[in-house]
């Protein structure tokens, strides 16, 4: 179902959307193909340590380190439980460890930039893990990204794949970036700037920020057991 708070598949300035963005109409997959044919997941493949990206290497890796707490919700608020979270990002310098990632920026020995979870019966969810530093592209002429977060929930199967993007308050770079100002609405664009959480802030540690994510449409169903 098309919401009228998505943006565009193509926008005309963030140009590679224009070639990726289908030409055709879109195919809606039959609700038994779902139930017979999904990927399974279950608890037994998330270690609760994934989701800690600061301690996955002999050494902790440079940079700020935060806390990145949540919920993953439905349309009416609820909590969806049981479903897995995907986390990935640039190093503070930002740089991916990526084979085609060539910006001139140092990777970090001590941060590879992906962790995952399960959330909580309520939804909830919590990952450690550093502020990635914003990096250049070939969107345009000096074309910088803003510091982000990408988050990926697959749902009860991989063609409900939700992929989103979290971003830091107060990024000078917000204005200028053609992904962001995608979603037109303003009061859904901010949604995709977390908050400073001083609660989930962990003393002496980690600055905790806080980003909820809002499924719209059907999705909940647990993932263990089914």
């Amino acid at each position: 179902m098309k919401f009228s708070i998505d943006p565009s598949n193509d926008t005309d300035e963030y140009r590679s959307s224009v070639l990726r963005a289908p030409k055709q109409p879109l195919i809606v997959v039959p609700e038994r193909l779902l139930n017979t044919t999904m990927p399974i997941f279950d608890s037994s493949l998330v270690k609760e340590s994934d989701s800690d990206i600061l301690h996955q290497h002999n050494g902790e890796p440079l940079g700020e380190r935060i806390r990145v707490t949540g919920r993953l919700l439905n349309s009416e608020g609820r909590g969806l439980g049981g479903q897995l979270i995907e986390l990935w990002q640039a190093n503070a310098a930002g740089r991916y460890r990526h084979a085609v990632d060539d910006h001139q920026a140092p990777l970090d020995p001590n941060f590879t930039g992906a962790g995952r979870a399960l959330t909580g019966d309520d939804g909830t969810f919590s990952f450690l893990t550093i502020k990635p530093g914003a990096y250049p592209w070939k969107n345009a002429p000096n074309a910088w990204r803003p510091a982000h977060i990408h988050f990926s929930i697959f749902g009860r199967a991989f063609t409900e794949r939700l992929i989103t993007q979290m971003y830091f308050p107060g990024d000078p770079l917000l204005a200028f970036d053609p992904i962001f100002n995608s979603v037109r609405q303003e009061r859904v664009r901010n949604r995709l700037v977390a908050n400073f959480d001083w609660e989930a802030t962990q003393e002496e540690y980690a600055l905790g920020y806080r980003f909820d994510i809002v499924i719209n449409g059907h999705l909940g169903i647990p993932l263990e057991g089914q």
